[in-house]
């Protein structure tokens, strides 16, 4: 009966119902969505780096820290033997990372330049095309953000200084051979890619690495020296970091959110009371008791929430599969 009753009330209010089930679906749908923007953002994030910088996970020398470049003038050696053994199989690759100046179009600039093997097919990065530049002295390849911070084009020609094992300084020309379009910020910004015979013969680092990426289902190696294993927890733990730093003020928004959804529950249950005086007084006076007076609002304020989250599901439904799948 009490069922009943509060649907028909319901739906004879007509626009007030309306205006309070779109108000609360809308802010389920907004809820809904920035959720799952920042857990799509975390796992986008997460597989842009693992299919472009850190595949199955890395060996690190053991002076290596990617945030402190001056550390890179002695993170270098050659890899333990059963690191190496994985690049021997082509399940791994090494990269030989160096601290460089470079000089586009007059002007200085620090970079990280890193030696690859072109011919590398374990992360989604165009080494390829490094390989049969024998007319160049030093390939170069740069992502789109340090060619339009350097303002560098395919086929210029530009110094760069570098300090080898030896503690000298000695410098060549580079020429940029591609310039690569890639999510992943890490592998652009700063960053010049070498072919790494060329980049251990200029820093006088035969055979040696900074440290050793390897593909994805590899197990790891036993003797792996004093080099440090990396897995893919530790190596997109800064993406998380960056995502975590940022929910405190999508939680505000959260709670701004929820209050506007509570508001026309709240309205159901709560203000009506003083436009619905005779309404209450008539159901009093046929027999209903108070808890029944209560519990009839209280099922009103039930179905408003019942009915935003159809309307959720229906009129926004589609807009959230459309964003997920795509």
């Amino acid at each position: 009966m009490l069922f009943k009753i509060a649907l028909k009330n319901l739906l004879g209010a007509r626009l007030r119902t309306f205006l309070n089930v779109l108000v609360t679906a809308f802010s389920f749908f907004l809820i809904l969505f920035m959720s799952a923007m920042y857990d799509g953002m975390l796992q986008h994030a997460k597989q842009v780096t693992m299919d472009t910088e850190i595949a199955g996970g890395a060996y690190w020398h053991p002076e290596y820290d990617p945030l402190d470049p001056l550390t890179f003038e002695d993170a270098h050696s050659v890899p333990p033997a059963a690191v190496q053994a994985l690049v021997d199989e082509k399940k791994a690759f090494p990269v030989l990372v160096s601290q460089a100046s470079i000089y586009p179009g007059g002007r200085i600039m620090p970079a990280i330049m890193k030696g690859i093997p072109p011919g590398q097919n374990i992360v989604n990065m165009p080494t390829d095309a490094l390989s049969g530049h024998e007319e160049i002295a030093l390939p170069v390849l740069i992502g789109k953000g340090m060619a339009s911070d350097t303002k560098l084009e395919v086929g210029d020609v530009f110094t760069i200084r570098w300090l080898d094992a030896d503690r000298t300084y000695d410098a060549n020309e580079g020429t940029v051979v591609h310039i690569m379009d890639t999510e992943n910020f890490k592998l652009d910004m700063g960053h010049i890619w070498i072919p790494l015979n060329k980049a251990q013969a200029m820093l006088a680092m035969e055979g040696e690495a900074t440290y050793v990426t390897y593909e994805k289902g590899v197990s790891p190696v036993q003797n792996k020296g004093d080099w440090i294993p990396r897995d893919i927890n530790y190596l997109v733990q800064d993406m998380e970091a960056i995502i975590e730093a940022d929910k405190p003020g999508a939680q505000v928004m959260y709670m701004v959110l929820l209050a506007l959804a509570a508001m026309g529950i709240f309205n159901a249950q709560v203000l009506s009371i003083f436009r619905r005086g005779k309404e209450i007084g008539t159901l009093m006076a046929i027999g209903m008791t108070r808890s029944r007076v209560v519990g009839l609002f209280t099922l009103e304020g039930g179905l408003n929430a019942v009915l935003s989250a159809v309307v959720t599901l229906i009129v926004f439904g589609p807009i959230l599969w459309y964003f997920g799948v795509y």
